[in-house]
């Protein structure tokens, strides 16, 4: 019989520690939560200094049994649940159902940020008491987020209609993408001109952008203007007037964060952020490769901090020399000050391969696609991120014509540094234009004047990605909340998500209203931010748990019974299509299902007709001519796109590049 026992969070990293540990282990999982609040009922007796009520969660009783018969034959029981404060209260709930004594000290917490061989023998080495801070800062985090949901949630059913839900952040997030909504809808574009000169020099064709007179800059803001400027030059001699060559350097990339990672893979992988995060947890748990059996291949995925192991640095720093040469390896530290000052989160490390060795092409065929292509990301990331800067020669040449002036500007990668590994989706293609070898002075031959309009664009709808960024600039949630966050906006339909875009819908709206008027502190991002450095307090041993729900709990009641009082029910109007009802003939409303939109009878429940929701494109079909390009899914949810005719054979992934578009009629193509 086995003297150690070892306790994990999930199934998946089982086996892969068993196979460090050997026959002297068990390794057990508690699979997630196993003590956990009622759901059925609040479980905070706020009338008694908010006492928690916990109970076994349901269809764990086995697995609690199990680890109860283990731990009677076990010596030593190892609590190695996963290194945050969720992990931290999980096993201080297992340590109170098994009744393990601090006084026989026959039970260990461990942790550790990679699931390799060294981590875990060092963790076992290391053991450490439960840090019942991180412990009380979890309550307390898990109270507020209970009590504001289990609170607020009835009134909206009340108010507004069934199966609708708030929380502390996802009403903030909410918040942000409704008053993004409305900066676009009440937006005004203004206009705009922008002028450039084509020029030639030693028969080289050089494009200048206008900038102002010698003495200022000037904005162009009609033809007229841009129409008198050019009457003034378009007979005098351009010249050089100034030069100025310098060199720029490009930082290389830190490594990633749980946020920055998610940001980065809806970028430039497109992956929501729920994707990302269970990409990532299957490559931190462990993959079956081949010759190596379970690995796991990146470190703990929930973290803010971008600190990296000495170990780690001096690996990549023998890699990098070894494979690109001793001046691509970073000299000075790109560091990044967190301005909250998170130490839990700080106890992580950043996002990175567990082996630097295992190059993302050698178990290409053991991973799936997009499993590949996370790895691919995270690897070439923190390869960058341990290497020189890319420097950049530019060129900024000044050029006049009767008083006003022009400018030319070039730049050219001089060394690529980590760019050689990496470049993330915001870099833009690097200009390898080469300006002519000027001369303060040299005079240059006029070709023409190119002159556009522009108008002033909205701010862009929010994607999961850039309300990842806003969240996390402004505080908002931890790197763990910001999935379950948007998906429970998405399953709530309180948002929609075209292509990458989050558009609020009319019950979002609504939501949003009855928020803001009743309960202003909940969706305001100071006070949630304040909460959230409270709770960071509370893990630092600075502050009461329970202080921190005395302080929040009364104001909120008095909100709470104020909104029932006073805010009236919210009639949400319904989408309504000119698709008729074949049994009653009545126009058929939009609406949603597990599986997105759908046609229904507003005739509910006498009359029961519901049909497909097409979404049209406005474009002909190119394979019939006569019928319109529909929008469909596949049964995994990927879009595709097809003639509204099912008999025409026409299916693409794309709308062709030469498709007409369905005239005014829809009798005819343009």
């Amino acid at each position: 019989m086995s003297k150690n026992l070892l306790i994990v969070e999930s199934p998946a990293k089982v086996k892969t520690i068993s196979k460090f540990l050997g026959k002297d282990f068990d390794v057990l999982a508690t699979y997630g939560h196993v003590i956990d609040l009622p759901k059925s009922t609040l479980g905070i007796d706020v009338e008694k200094d908010f006492d928690i009520k916990y109970i076994t969660v349901r269809g764990k009783g086995d697995v609690l049994a199990k680890l109860k018969s283990k731990a009677k034959v076990s010596d030593n029981i190892y609590l190695a649940t996963d290194p945050d404060r969720e992990g931290e209260t999980i096993s201080w709930h297992i340590k109170n159902a098994l009744k393990l004594k601090d006084s026989s000290k026959n039970y260990s917490r461990i942790t550790f940020n990679e699931i390799s061989k060294n981590a875990v023998l060092n963790a076992i080495k290391n053991p450490r008491d439960i840090d019942i801070n991180l412990v009380n800062s979890q309550q307390a985090r898990r109270a507020i987020d209970r009590i504001v949901g289990y609170k607020i949630s009835p009134l909206l059913w009340e108010k507004i209609k069934g199966k609708l839900s708030a929380g502390r952040v996802q009403s903030v997030a909410l918040k942000l993408i409704c008053d993004r909504e409305k900066e676009i809808n009440e937006f005004i574009p203004i206009e705009y001109w922008t002028l450039e000169v084509l020029l030639k020099y030693d028969n080289k064709d050089i494009t200048a952008q206008f900038y102002g007179d010698v003495n200022n800059k000037i904005s162009l803001e009609n033809e007229k203007q841009v129409d008198e400027i050019i009457n003034k030059i378009k007979k005098d001699d351009f010249f050089v007037k100034d030069i100025k060559k310098s060199k720029r350097e490009k930082k290389a990339p830190l490594p990633f964060t749980t946020s920055t990672l998610q940001q980065e893979a809806g970028k430039s992988l497109n992956f929501p952020i729920a994707k990302t995060m269970r990409i990532a947890q299957s490559l931190y748990e462990g993959i079956e490769l081949k010759g190596r059996g379970t690995t796991s291949l990146i470190t703990y995925l929930r973290t803010d901090s971008t600190r990296i192991s000495d170990e780690a640095k001096a690996i990549a720093k023998d890699y990098i020399r070894d494979n690109y040469g001793s001046n691509y390896v970073l000299e000075n530290e790109n560091l990044k000050v967190d301005k909250n000052n998170n130490k839990i989160q700080d106890a992580h490390e950043a996002i990175r391969p567990t082996y630097i060795n295992i190059l993302p092409s050698d178990i290409k065929e053991s991973l799936s696609r997009d499993e590949y292509r996370l790895y691919n990301l995270i690897w070439k990331r923190f390869i960058a991120s341990r290497m020189s800067n890319a420097v950049y020669d530019t060129a900024k040449v000044t050029i006049e014509a009767n008083g006003y002036i022009f400018t030319a500007n070039a730049s050219k990668i001089s060394f690529d540094g980590f760019m050689s590994v990496y470049t993330d989706a915001d870099d833009k293609t690097a200009s390898q234009n080469v300006l002519p070898d000027f001369n303060i002075g040299d005079k240059i031959e006029f070709k023409k004047f190119n002159k556009e309009q522009h108008f002033t664009q909205p701010p862009a709808h929010f994607t999961e990605s850039s309300l990842v960024k806003v969240l996390e600039e402004n505080g908002i949630g931890r790197p763990s909340t910001y999935a379950p966050t948007v998906n429970t906006l998405l399953h709530r339909r309180y948002v929609t998500k075209e292509k990458k875009n989050l558009f609020v819908t009319e019950l979002g709206i609504a939501v949003n209203d009855i928020m803001n008027k009743a309960f202003p502190n909940i969706v305001d991002e100071k006070f949630t931010a304040n909460m959230e450095k409270e709770l960071d307090e509370v893990a630092n041993g600075q502050m009461g748990w329970k202080e921190v729900l005395r302080e929040f709990y009364p104001e909120f009641e008095e909100e709470v019974n104020k909104a029932y009082d006073k805010l009236e029910k919210v009639k949400i109007k319904e989408e309504v299509s000119e698709e008729k009802c074949d049994n009653c003939g009545a126009n058929l409303v939009v609406k949603y299902g597990p599986f997105g939109k759908f046609l229904a009878c507003p005739n509910f429940p006498e009359c029961r007709f519901t049909k497909p929701y097409i979404e049209r494109t406005g474009f002909i079909c190119p394979t019939c001519g006569k019928n319109e390009i529909i929008k469909l899914r596949t049964k995994k949810g990927r879009i595709f796109y097809a003639c509204e005719d099912k008999d025409c054979e026409f299916k693409a992934w794309q709308i062709p590049k030469d498709a007409k578009e369905v005239s005014i009629d829809k009798e005819k193509a343009i």
